[in-house]
Parts: structure tokens; sequence; C-alpha cells
């Protein structure tokens, strides 16, 4: 277990590492298999997982926020896949780690919630994880089915006010995890 900084791409500076001008706190399934794109290299070597208790999302029509929500495990906490760089500043010395969560196509069941993506939440199953995390296992492959909507665990959302404040505005509702 270790802390990242959550922004693949990092431009080292004279104080350190500042993210990089390319957007990369998430990285897409589609561009996974792509070669030159951010996460190709660290796809094959260099895959984490990252505990979270829940994650939050913003749905948003012609710029303008339409609601936000917190989602939650039901039970326990979830595992989200992600990717991992480590730096050095030639520089300064220093070094970093960074991180990215891998998003999904949008699920059915989120899409009144958010319609653009969802995060990648792996099963929680011991062989699966050993697997994932194993950075000479560069057989990407047997990830295939991950990179499809899937949730593993029920989901409890409660909409908020907004993500500064988090205020809910209604009951939560539990999301029932696929079959």
């Amino acid at each position: 277990m270790d802390s990242a900084i959550w922004w693949l791409l990092l431009e080292p500076t004279t104080q350190g590492f500042s993210p990089s001008k390319y957007t990369s706190f998430n990285t897409r399934y589609d561009k996974l298999n792509v070669k030159g794109s951010a996460g190709y290299l660290p796809y094959r070597h260099s895959r984490c997982v990252i505990p979270v208790k829940g994650f939050g999302e913003s749905e948003y029509v012609d710029g303008k926020a339409l609601h936000y929500h917190d989602l939650t495990a039901k039970h326990g906490g979830m595992l989200l896949g992600g990717l991992y760089r480590e730096w050095l500043n030639r520089q300064t010395g220093e070094t970093a780690l960074s991180c990215s969560v891998i998003t999904l196509p949008p699920h059915a069941k989120l899409s009144a919630i958010h319609s653009k993506s969802m995060p990648l939440i792996l099963p929680q199953d011991s062989t699966l994880i050993n697997a994932w995390l194993d950075d000479t296992n560069n057989n990407t492959e047997m990830f295939t089915n991950l990179l499809k909507p899937h949730l593993p665990q029920t989901l409890v959302a409660q909409q908020i006010d907004k993500p500064s404040t988090y205020l809910p505005l209604s009951a939560g509702f539990d999301i029932e995890k696929d079959d």
C-alpha cells in the first residue's frame, strides 16, 4: 500500500512534480490497447488496486450540473482497477508515484446517475487481484471481461447537493449487483 498522486502523467518542475497538461486522472478502457497512449505500457506492467469506500459521479447537460451522487459499497469497500507510474525528477532527485482509475463505458443501472462512464470495480477475488497486481503478468487478454460495465457488488447511491459540501438531498437507494 502506498500513497499516489491521482493524475497518471506528471511533469518535473524545480519544486518537484505537477500534473501534466494532459488530463490523466482517469484512463479510458478503449485506450489501454492503443500503442503510444498514456495507459498502454502501465496496463501491461503497472496495474494497481485503489481501495475506496465509494466514488462520486456528476451528470452534466450543456455544461451545467444536473445532479451529484455519492456511491458506496453496501457491504465493505470497493477495489477500483487502476494504473500507476513511478517518476524521478532528474533536477531535484525527488521521486513520486502517480495513478489513474480505469473507466469503462456507462452501465445501464447507473445511467440516471452518470451516463458517460463508470470506474472499473474489480471483483473481490484474490486470484484475480493477484494476477492484476503481478507486474510480470503482461497477458492482458485475461482481463478483457473486466473492461465491460459490470457491478460486482451492490452499491448505495445518495444524491448530494455538491461534492464540496456533501449534503444529502434524498434517501439513499440500492443499485443491485450484476449476476
